[in-house]
């Protein structure tokens, strides 16, 4: 466990939620499964079960994906109807592939934010 007194490195956490690791000690893993976090740290202890991301990392999935992928529709619009369902399929498949690549790891960038800035954690009184 991590003394509460102790400042946190919010960009370690970040690349270590990236990694899909402990925010605190970047050796255990955060995730339990695919999307389901895992109760506290295999290696160190730390409890990051309790730690909700809520729809940021969905927010933020749409924001890249979106961001990645649109060029593609720029370079597949042409006049040719006949030609537009083998495109779309390609672009289905990458929009598809890169969700499923990303989502995982930017729930570890917002749990690896939040557990870095202390949100939710009740102070001394």
């Amino acid at each position: 466990m991590t003394n509460p007194e102790q400042k946190r490195d919010t960009w370690l956490a970040v690349k270590r939620g990236l990694r899909l690791t402990c925010p605190a000690c970047g050796k255990g893993r955060i995730m339990a499964g695919y999307l389901r976090q895992a109760e506290g740290c295999s290696n160190c202890g730390e409890r990051t079960g309790d730690i909700r991301a809520d729809d940021g990392p969905a927010w933020a999935t749409i924001l890249i994906v979106g961001h990645l992928i649109s060029p593609f529709f720029f370079v597949f619009a042409n006049r040719d109807s006949s030609a537009v369902f083998v495109p779309f399929l390609v672009i289905a498949a990458i929009v598809i592939g890169a969700t499923l690549l990303i989502l995982p790891r930017m729930k570890g960038l917002f749990v690896g934010l939040i557990w870095a800035s202390r949100a939710g954690e009740t102070g001394p009184v």
